[in-house]
Protein backbone atom coordinates (compact mmCIF):
# COMPACT_ATOMS: atom_id res chain seq x y z
CA UNK A 1 0.00 0.00 0.00
CA UNK A 2 1.46 3.35 -1.03
CA UNK A 3 0.70 6.81 0.36
CA UNK A 4 -0.19 9.59 -2.07
CA UNK A 5 0.19 13.17 -0.77
CA UNK A 6 -1.52 15.83 -2.97
CA UNK A 7 -0.39 19.46 -2.80
CA UNK A 8 -2.11 22.47 -4.26
CA UNK A 9 -1.69 26.22 -3.77
CA UNK A 10 -1.33 29.43 -5.72
CA UNK A 11 1.64 30.14 -7.95
CA UNK A 12 4.72 31.13 -5.96
CA UNK A 13 3.54 29.66 -2.66
CA UNK A 14 6.56 27.39 -2.43
CA UNK A 15 4.96 24.06 -3.30
CA UNK A 16 8.08 22.66 -4.94
CA UNK A 17 10.30 23.71 -2.04
CA UNK A 18 7.77 22.23 0.39
CA UNK A 19 7.53 19.01 -1.58
CA UNK A 20 11.31 18.61 -1.77
CA UNK A 21 11.93 19.43 1.89
CA UNK A 22 9.15 17.10 3.00
CA UNK A 23 10.43 14.28 0.76
CA UNK A 24 13.92 14.57 2.24
CA UNK A 25 12.49 14.62 5.78
CA UNK A 26 10.38 11.54 5.10
CA UNK A 27 13.38 9.74 3.63
CA UNK A 28 15.24 10.40 6.89
CA UNK A 29 12.37 8.57 8.61
CA UNK A 30 12.96 5.55 6.39
CA UNK A 31 10.33 6.19 3.73
CA UNK A 32 11.04 5.62 0.03
CA UNK A 33 9.70 8.82 -1.54
CA UNK A 34 9.02 9.92 -5.12
CA UNK A 35 7.65 13.27 -6.31
CA UNK A 36 5.63 14.47 -9.29
CA UNK A 37 5.74 17.99 -10.72
CA UNK A 38 2.94 19.40 -12.87
CA UNK A 39 2.48 22.26 -15.32
CA UNK A 40 0.32 23.55 -18.15
CA UNK A 41 3.42 23.64 -20.38
CA UNK A 42 6.61 21.63 -20.84
CA UNK A 43 10.28 22.18 -19.93
CA UNK A 44 9.84 22.70 -16.19
CA UNK A 45 12.44 24.58 -14.16
CA UNK A 46 11.22 22.92 -10.96
CA UNK A 47 11.80 19.40 -12.26
CA UNK A 48 15.48 20.17 -12.84
CA UNK A 49 15.96 21.43 -9.29
CA UNK A 50 14.06 18.53 -7.72
CA UNK A 51 16.12 15.98 -9.65
CA UNK A 52 19.28 17.51 -8.21
CA UNK A 53 18.07 16.53 -4.75
CA UNK A 54 15.87 13.44 -5.17
CA UNK A 55 16.27 10.21 -7.10
CA UNK A 56 12.66 9.44 -8.03
CA UNK A 57 11.01 12.27 -9.96
CA UNK A 58 8.30 12.36 -12.62
CA UNK A 59 6.31 15.12 -14.25
CA UNK A 60 2.86 15.56 -15.76
CA UNK A 61 2.81 18.33 -18.37
CA UNK A 62 0.29 19.90 -20.72
CA UNK A 63 -2.44 20.40 -18.10
CA UNK A 64 -3.38 20.01 -14.47
CA UNK A 65 -3.87 16.67 -12.71
CA UNK A 66 -7.65 17.03 -13.02
CA UNK A 67 -7.48 17.20 -16.82
CA UNK A 68 -4.53 14.76 -17.02
CA UNK A 69 -5.85 12.28 -14.46
CA UNK A 70 -4.76 9.14 -16.31
CA UNK A 71 -1.29 10.62 -16.85
CA UNK A 72 -1.06 11.18 -13.11
CA UNK A 73 -2.04 7.58 -12.40
CA UNK A 74 0.47 6.29 -14.96
CA UNK A 75 3.22 8.38 -13.35
CA UNK A 76 2.40 6.99 -9.91
CA UNK A 77 2.36 3.41 -11.20
CA UNK A 78 5.66 3.87 -13.05
CA UNK A 79 7.40 5.32 -9.99
CA UNK A 80 6.20 2.51 -7.77
CA UNK A 81 7.18 -0.13 -10.32
CA UNK A 82 10.63 1.22 -11.15
CA UNK A 83 11.80 2.58 -7.80
CA UNK A 84 9.72 0.57 -5.30
CA UNK A 85 8.54 3.75 -3.59
CA UNK A 86 6.04 3.72 -0.75
CA UNK A 87 5.20 7.45 -0.77
CA UNK A 88 4.43 9.81 -3.66
CA UNK A 89 4.11 13.58 -3.20
CA UNK A 90 2.58 15.48 -6.11
CA UNK A 91 2.15 19.24 -6.61
CA UNK A 92 -0.63 20.46 -8.86
CA UNK A 93 -0.41 23.45 -11.19
CA UNK A 94 -0.60 26.66 -9.18
CA UNK A 95 -3.72 27.85 -11.00
CA UNK A 96 -5.69 24.65 -10.33
CA UNK A 97 -8.50 24.07 -7.84
CA UNK A 98 -11.45 21.70 -7.21
CA UNK A 99 -8.96 18.89 -6.56
CA UNK A 100 -11.08 17.19 -3.88
CA UNK A 101 -13.69 16.39 -6.53
CA UNK A 102 -11.45 15.86 -9.55
CA UNK A 103 -8.36 14.13 -8.13
CA UNK A 104 -8.66 13.11 -4.46
CA UNK A 105 -12.08 11.41 -4.58
CA UNK A 106 -11.42 9.63 -7.90
CA UNK A 107 -8.12 8.26 -6.57
CA UNK A 108 -9.80 7.05 -3.39
CA UNK A 109 -12.75 5.54 -5.26
CA UNK A 110 -10.92 3.86 -8.14
CA UNK A 111 -7.52 3.09 -6.58
CA UNK A 112 -8.30 2.93 -2.87
CA UNK A 113 -7.29 -0.72 -2.66
CA UNK A 114 -3.74 0.18 -3.67
CA UNK A 115 -3.14 3.61 -2.14
CA UNK A 116 -3.93 5.78 0.83
CA UNK A 117 -4.61 9.36 -0.22
CA UNK A 118 -3.39 11.77 2.44
CA UNK A 119 -5.26 14.98 3.34
CA UNK A 120 -5.33 17.53 0.52
CA UNK A 121 -2.82 20.26 1.40
CA UNK A 122 -3.02 23.85 0.16
CA UNK A 123 0.31 25.67 0.44
CA UNK A 124 -0.14 29.39 1.19
CA UNK A 125 2.29 32.30 0.84
CA UNK A 126 1.46 34.61 3.78
CA UNK A 127 2.30 37.79 1.88
CA UNK A 128 0.08 36.79 -1.04
CA UNK A 129 -2.74 35.91 1.39
CA UNK A 130 -2.38 39.24 3.20
CA UNK A 131 -2.44 41.13 -0.11
CA UNK A 132 -5.73 39.50 -1.14
CA UNK A 133 -7.13 40.10 2.36
CA UNK A 134 -6.22 43.81 2.29
CA UNK A 135 -8.00 44.20 -1.06
CA UNK A 136 -11.13 42.64 0.46
CA UNK A 137 -10.90 44.89 3.52
CA UNK A 138 -10.78 47.94 1.23
CA UNK A 139 -14.05 46.80 -0.30
CA UNK A 140 -12.56 46.06 -3.71
CA UNK A 141 -14.52 43.62 -5.90
CA UNK A 142 -13.06 40.13 -5.68
CA UNK A 143 -10.76 39.57 -8.66
CA UNK A 144 -10.85 36.30 -10.56
CA UNK A 145 -7.37 35.46 -9.24
CA UNK A 146 -8.48 36.14 -5.67
CA UNK A 147 -11.53 33.95 -6.30
CA UNK A 148 -9.26 31.12 -7.44
CA UNK A 149 -7.03 31.55 -4.38
CA UNK A 150 -10.09 31.44 -2.07
CA UNK A 151 -11.32 28.21 -3.63
CA UNK A 152 -7.91 26.57 -3.10
CA UNK A 153 -8.02 27.47 0.60
CA UNK A 154 -11.67 26.50 1.03
CA UNK A 155 -11.18 22.92 -0.16
CA UNK A 156 -8.06 22.19 1.91
CA UNK A 157 -7.85 19.52 4.56
CA UNK A 158 -4.53 21.08 5.57
CA UNK A 159 -3.72 24.77 5.09
CA UNK A 160 0.09 24.90 5.08
CA UNK A 161 1.31 28.46 5.58
CA UNK A 162 4.83 28.46 4.18
CA UNK A 163 7.47 31.23 4.44
CA UNK A 164 6.52 32.18 8.00
CA UNK A 165 10.06 33.49 8.36
CA UNK A 166 9.16 36.31 5.96
CA UNK A 167 6.72 38.01 8.38
CA UNK A 168 6.97 39.07 12.01
CA UNK A 169 6.07 36.44 14.66
CA UNK A 170 3.05 38.34 15.99
CA UNK A 171 1.72 38.82 12.45
CA UNK A 172 2.25 35.12 11.80
CA UNK A 173 0.22 34.14 14.86
CA UNK A 174 -2.58 36.50 13.82
CA UNK A 175 -2.64 34.99 10.34
CA UNK A 176 -2.72 31.39 11.59
CA UNK A 177 -5.47 32.22 14.07
CA UNK A 178 -7.51 33.98 11.36
CA UNK A 179 -7.21 31.01 9.01
CA UNK A 180 -8.28 28.61 11.76
CA UNK A 181 -11.34 30.73 12.49
CA UNK A 182 -12.39 31.09 8.87
CA UNK A 183 -11.62 27.44 7.97
CA UNK A 184 -12.75 25.42 11.00
CA UNK A 185 -12.68 22.05 9.21
CA UNK A 186 -9.07 22.44 8.10
CA UNK A 187 -5.86 21.81 10.00
CA UNK A 188 -3.73 24.97 9.83
CA UNK A 189 0.06 24.70 10.22
CA UNK A 190 2.85 27.21 9.77
CA UNK A 191 6.44 26.49 8.75
CA UNK A 192 9.32 27.46 6.49
CA UNK A 193 10.27 24.99 3.79
CA UNK A 194 13.51 26.87 3.15
CA UNK A 195 14.81 26.71 6.72
CA UNK A 196 12.92 23.59 7.78
CA UNK A 197 11.45 25.33 10.83
CA UNK A 198 8.29 23.55 12.05
CA UNK A 199 8.17 21.32 8.96
CA UNK A 200 7.38 18.45 11.32
CA UNK A 201 3.94 19.96 11.95
CA UNK A 202 3.12 19.48 8.27
CA UNK A 203 4.37 15.90 8.25
CA UNK A 204 2.23 15.18 11.32
CA UNK A 205 -0.84 16.68 9.63
CA UNK A 206 -0.43 14.24 6.74
CA UNK A 207 -0.71 11.34 9.18
CA UNK A 208 -4.09 12.52 10.49
CA UNK A 209 -7.48 11.75 8.88
CA UNK A 210 -8.81 14.10 6.24
CA UNK A 211 -11.20 16.58 7.89
CA UNK A 212 -12.65 18.39 4.88
CA UNK A 213 -13.13 15.56 2.42
CA UNK A 214 -16.89 16.15 2.15
CA UNK A 215 -16.48 19.74 0.98
CA UNK A 216 -18.33 20.67 -2.19
CA UNK A 217 -17.00 23.80 -3.83
CA UNK A 218 -19.61 26.17 -5.16
CA UNK A 219 -17.32 26.83 -8.08
CA UNK A 220 -18.11 28.65 -11.28
CA UNK A 221 -15.98 26.94 -13.93
CA UNK A 222 -16.37 29.90 -16.28
CA UNK A 223 -14.89 32.17 -13.62
CA UNK A 224 -12.24 29.57 -12.82
CA UNK A 225 -11.27 29.51 -16.50
CA UNK A 226 -11.26 33.32 -16.61
CA UNK A 227 -8.86 33.42 -13.66
CA UNK A 228 -6.46 31.05 -15.41
CA UNK A 229 -6.81 33.03 -18.63
CA UNK A 230 -5.57 36.19 -16.88
CA UNK A 231 -2.15 34.58 -16.72
CA UNK A 232 0.25 34.32 -19.62
CA UNK A 233 2.42 31.21 -19.34
CA UNK A 234 5.89 31.05 -20.86
CA UNK A 235 8.28 28.13 -21.01
CA UNK A 236 11.28 29.04 -23.18
CA UNK A 237 14.72 27.56 -23.78
CA UNK A 238 17.83 29.57 -24.67
CA UNK A 239 21.35 28.55 -25.67
CA UNK A 240 23.98 30.79 -24.03
CA UNK A 241 27.57 31.29 -25.18
CA UNK A 242 30.18 33.39 -23.41
CA UNK A 243 31.68 36.19 -25.50
CA UNK A 244 34.97 35.76 -23.65
CA UNK A 245 36.38 32.83 -21.69
CA UNK A 246 33.38 32.37 -19.46
CA UNK A 247 30.18 33.90 -18.09
CA UNK A 248 28.40 33.93 -14.75
CA UNK A 249 25.24 31.81 -15.11
CA UNK A 250 23.83 33.02 -11.81
CA UNK A 251 24.33 36.68 -12.71
CA UNK A 252 22.71 36.17 -16.11
CA UNK A 253 19.58 34.60 -14.60
CA UNK A 254 19.42 37.21 -11.85
CA UNK A 255 19.56 40.04 -14.40
CA UNK A 256 16.74 38.55 -16.47
CA UNK A 257 14.49 38.29 -13.41
CA UNK A 258 15.42 41.75 -12.14
CA UNK A 259 14.51 43.27 -15.50
CA UNK A 260 11.25 41.30 -15.60
CA UNK A 261 10.44 42.39 -12.04
CA UNK A 262 10.89 46.07 -12.92
CA UNK A 263 8.79 45.69 -16.08
CA UNK A 264 5.97 43.96 -14.18
CA UNK A 265 5.93 46.68 -11.52
CA UNK A 266 5.83 49.43 -14.15
CA UNK A 267 2.96 47.72 -16.00
CA UNK A 268 1.02 46.65 -12.88
CA UNK A 269 1.35 43.02 -13.97
CA UNK A 270 0.94 40.49 -11.15
CA UNK A 271 3.69 37.87 -11.16
CA UNK A 272 2.47 34.41 -10.25
CA UNK A 273 6.02 33.19 -10.49
CA UNK A 274 9.03 33.47 -12.76
CA UNK A 275 11.83 30.91 -12.55
CA UNK A 276 15.05 30.32 -14.44
CA UNK A 277 17.58 27.53 -14.52
CA UNK A 278 20.87 27.78 -16.39
CA UNK A 279 22.71 24.50 -16.88
CA UNK A 280 26.34 25.02 -17.82
CA UNK A 281 28.39 22.99 -20.27
CA UNK A 282 30.09 21.34 -17.29
CA UNK A 283 26.77 20.07 -15.90
CA UNK A 284 26.47 22.58 -13.06
CA UNK A 285 23.36 24.75 -12.87
CA UNK A 286 21.92 27.89 -11.31
CA UNK A 287 18.29 28.37 -10.31
CA UNK A 288 16.57 31.62 -9.31
CA UNK A 289 12.93 32.57 -8.79
CA UNK A 290 10.69 35.61 -8.50
CA UNK A 291 7.19 35.75 -6.98
CA UNK A 292 6.37 39.44 -6.73
CA UNK A 293 6.50 42.43 -9.09
CA UNK A 294 9.18 44.89 -8.03
CA UNK A 295 10.91 42.38 -5.75
CA UNK A 296 14.41 40.99 -5.97
CA UNK A 297 14.90 37.41 -7.24
CA UNK A 298 15.52 34.59 -4.78
CA UNK A 299 18.63 32.47 -5.30
CA UNK A 300 17.82 28.78 -4.97
CA UNK A 301 21.11 27.46 -6.33
CA UNK A 302 24.26 29.16 -7.63
CA UNK A 303 26.48 27.90 -10.43
CA UNK A 304 30.17 28.40 -11.18
CA UNK A 305 30.91 31.93 -12.36
CA UNK A 306 33.05 30.97 -15.38
CA UNK A 307 31.09 28.78 -17.77
CA UNK A 308 31.91 28.80 -21.50
CA UNK A 309 28.34 27.96 -22.49
CA UNK A 310 25.00 26.92 -21.06
CA UNK A 311 21.35 26.27 -21.66
CA UNK A 312 18.65 28.27 -19.89
CA UNK A 313 14.99 27.47 -19.26
CA UNK A 314 12.62 30.29 -18.39
CA UNK A 315 9.23 29.58 -16.77
CA UNK A 316 7.10 32.70 -16.26
CA UNK A 317 3.47 33.04 -15.15
CA UNK A 318 2.38 36.67 -15.31
CA UNK A 319 -1.01 38.40 -15.42
CA UNK A 320 -0.69 40.00 -18.85
CA UNK A 321 -1.18 39.19 -22.51
CA UNK A 322 1.12 36.51 -23.98
CA UNK A 323 2.67 38.85 -26.54
CA UNK A 324 3.46 41.36 -23.78
CA UNK A 325 5.24 38.66 -21.76
CA UNK A 326 7.15 37.53 -24.86
CA UNK A 327 8.36 41.08 -25.45
CA UNK A 328 9.25 41.65 -21.78
CA UNK A 329 11.31 38.48 -21.52
CA UNK A 330 13.04 39.21 -24.84
CA UNK A 331 14.12 42.64 -23.56
CA UNK A 332 15.17 41.19 -20.21
CA UNK A 333 17.34 38.61 -21.97
CA UNK A 334 18.99 41.32 -24.08
CA UNK A 335 19.85 43.23 -20.90
CA UNK A 336 21.28 40.10 -19.28
CA UNK A 337 23.33 39.27 -22.37
CA UNK A 338 24.84 42.75 -22.35
CA UNK A 339 25.50 42.77 -18.62
CA UNK A 340 27.23 39.37 -18.52
CA UNK A 341 28.91 39.26 -21.97
CA UNK A 342 26.74 36.49 -23.38
CA UNK A 343 25.37 35.71 -26.81
CA UNK A 344 21.99 33.98 -26.58
CA UNK A 345 19.73 32.28 -29.07
CA UNK A 346 16.21 31.38 -28.06
CA UNK A 347 13.41 29.17 -29.22
CA UNK A 348 10.46 31.11 -30.56
CA UNK A 349 8.55 32.63 -27.62
CA UNK A 350 5.72 30.31 -26.73
CA UNK A 351 3.64 32.23 -24.20
CA UNK A 352 0.04 31.06 -24.05
CA UNK A 353 -3.08 31.09 -21.92
CA UNK A 354 -4.39 27.83 -20.43
CA UNK A 355 -7.35 26.20 -22.10
CA UNK A 356 -10.71 25.77 -20.37
CA UNK A 357 -10.40 23.25 -17.49
CA UNK A 358 -12.22 20.02 -18.35
CA UNK A 359 -11.69 17.41 -15.60
CA UNK A 360 -11.76 13.72 -16.48
CA UNK A 361 -13.73 13.03 -13.28
CA UNK A 362 -15.69 15.24 -10.90
CA UNK A 363 -17.13 13.22 -8.04
CA UNK A 364 -19.43 14.29 -5.22
CA UNK A 365 -18.71 13.13 -1.66
CA UNK A 366 -19.82 9.62 -0.77
CA UNK A 367 -23.49 9.62 0.12
CA UNK A 368 -24.15 13.04 -1.38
Amino acid sequence: MITFIPLTGFLGAGKTTTMTAAALALQEQGRKVAVITNDQGVELVDTKLVRSKLDSVAEVTGGCFCCKFEDLVEAIVALVASDSVDTVIAEAVGSCTDLQATVVRPLRQYYGDDMVVAPLTTVVDPLRHLAFARAAERGEPESDLSYLFRQQVTEADVIAVNKLDTIKPDRAEELLASLRTSNPKATVVGYSATTGAHLDTLLDAWQAPATNEDVVLDIDYDRYAAAEAQLAWMNQELDLTAVGEGFDATAWARTVLQELSVWAAEHDAVIGHAKITVETAEGDFAKLSLTESGAQPTLDRAADAHAPAGRAVVNARVACEPDALDAAVTEAVKAADLATAVTSSATTPVSFKPSYPRPVHRLAPAGA
